[in-house]
């Protein structure tokens, strides 16, 4: 049985909806680069831990956090991780 507040593990296009929140767009075919080990993929392809409250945004080459989305009472925000810089494609 799964537990109530357990998080998915999904792909990015998952977490689009709790980005549009942050962007106000449609930030899924941007291209995201890793600090850690530099990949470079477009948001869409990312590996994301996805629950009622929270999107972690990891790296599908090397899993460091890239960013990760928070809602709450206050609304969304955004909390930068390892994302070096995002780029369009």
């Amino acid at each position: 049985m799964r537990a109530e507040n357990a998080a998915s593990v999904v792909d990015g296009n998952a977490a689009a909806g709790m980005l549009w929140d942050v962007f106000d767009a449609d930030v899924t075919a941007l291209v995201g680069v890793c600090g850690g080990c530099g990949d470079a993929s477009p948001v869409a392809a990312a590996v994301v831990e996805l629950d009622e409250t929270a999107a972690i945004v990891r790296c599908r080459a090397c899993t460091h956090t890239l960013f990760t989305v928070l809602r709450d009472g206050d609304g969304t925000r955004l909390v930068l991780g390892m994302l070096h810089e995002i780029v369009r494609p």
